[in-house]
Formats: C-alpha cells, sequence, structure tokens
C-alpha cells in the first residue's frame, strides 16, 4: 500500500502529528487538483515539498510576484529561481 492509498483525513492526521511524509503526500494531491489555496496553506505550515511545487508552477508562468512571495516565506527554491529569472534579462 502507498501513501497515495490513504484517504486525505488520515493523511490529514498524520501531518497534525509531525510526519512531513503525509504533509507531501498532501501537497501532491493539491497539486494535482490545482489548488493553489491548499498548497499555499500546506506551505504556511511549513511544507518544503509544497513550496518546491509552487515554485515549479510560478517558474512556468514566468511570475516573478509569485516567486518573491514564496521567497518571503522561507522557499529557498522560489528564491533561487527568482534570481536566475531575474538574471536571464541582464545577459547580452
Amino acid at each position: 500500500m502507498t501513501a497515495h492509498d490513504f484517504d486525505e483525513d488520515t493523511l490529514r492526521a498524520l501531518a497534525d502529528e509531525g510526519n512531513e511524509t503525509a504533509l507531501d503526500r498532501l501537497a501532491d494531491l493539491a497539486d494535482a487538483r490545482g489548488d493553489l489555496d491548499e498548497l499555499s496553506e500546506l506551505l504556511d505550515e511549513g511544507s518544503r515539498h509544497a513550496g518546491r511545487l509552487l515554485t515549479r508552477r510560478a517558474v512556468e508562468r514566468r511570475d516573478p510576484r509569485e516567486l518573491q512571495r514564496l521567497s518571503d516565506a522561507g522557499s529557498k527554491d522560489a528564491e533561487t529561481e527568482l534570481e536566475r529569472l531575474l538574471g536571464d534579462g541582464c545577459q547580452s
């Protein structure tokens, strides 16, 4: 049985007890649904995986404001991607 076989209530209960893998699986489910609000809430709960998923979406949209927001929320990936995105315009 994989983590994806568990219902969201079970995963939420495990995440609330501090299980980071369950928190990551909740982020995967939210990402699959395209639920950006849920991903943002999971990031606020400390899910680095949610931050990576949100960063990936912001990079795809080339959205520096969202990358800055994610960076401010503690996502190192977003900080790196923001610097890369901003640096792309400075190269000749």
